[in-house]
């Protein structure tokens, strides 16, 4: 799951980062406002993290933003401001959560995995598809109710594929997003095609079916055969 975090102040955002990378999350930072405004412009996340008041801009115009493009993105606005106008607003043009700075970051996680659980997944912690049961909060995998052990990034991209059933997924889409601005310095496109690999190879000996399909010259689609 991929998290953009908007925050100029780089100390928390570091903090941020930390923290939600050691949950699992794949995370970007911006720390203006034009970085936010480009990186939504250019890539896809499942929770974007909205401070309001940037150097350069207005978190409300992030939100805003994200709202016109139609972004399939949660969003959670944190700020120091905690009027109760700032909170209705952040709320009726479209983040799903306002957090008042300070917070626990153990909150913010909280609600992070809850926020992505409900757009997701229907407010689930077990997400099933045919003989696949994906236990959300301990990251456990099951076919045919037979612990998977699956490594990080296979977990990662399993979880992508089921959000995104009968979807041809480019393989640069795939890359994107198991390793964000990392993956412009990576063999990432190779190493896409080893995880697939991989996946599809732990699947089929639980005795789970080939549910992955080549397509050629743009990528692969999770399927039912």
């Amino acid at each position: 799951m991929k998290v953009l975090v908007v925050e100029d102040e780089k100390g928390l955002a570091e903090s941020i980062v930390d923290y939600l990378s050691k949950e699992g999350f794949v995370c970007e930072v911006a720390n203006t406002f034009w970085q936010a405004d480009e990186k939504i412009s250019l890539y896809q996340y499942d929770c974007t993290i909205v401070d309001l008041t940037l150097p350069d801009g207005d978190g409300f115009n992030i939100v805003q933003t994200l709202k016109k493009i139609a972004a399939a993105t949660g969003i959670i606005i944190i700020s120091a401001r905690n009027t109760l106008e700032d909170k209705i607003k952040g709320l009726e043009i479209g983040s799903d959560d306002y957090m008042t700075k300070p917070f626990h970051l153990s909150e913010l996680n909280a609600r992070v995995k809850s926020l992505i659980r409900r757009r997701n997944f229907g407010g689930n912690n077990d997400m099933i598809w045919k003989e696949i049961r994906v236990q959300l909060p301990s990251r456990k995998v099951f076919i045919h109710e037979k612990d998977t052990v699956l490594s990080r990034k296979e977990y990662d991209l399993l979880l992508y594929f089921l959000s995104n059933i009968d979807v041809a997924l480019t393989k640069e889409a795939i890359a994107e997003h198991l390793w964000g601005d990392h993956m412009d310095s990576s063999d990432s496109l190779d190493m896409v095609y080893s995880h697939i690999k991989n996946l599809r190879r732990k699947i089929l000996e639980k005795g789970g079916k080939d549910y992955i399909q080549s397509i050629y010259g743009i990528g692969y689609k999770f399927t039912a055969p």
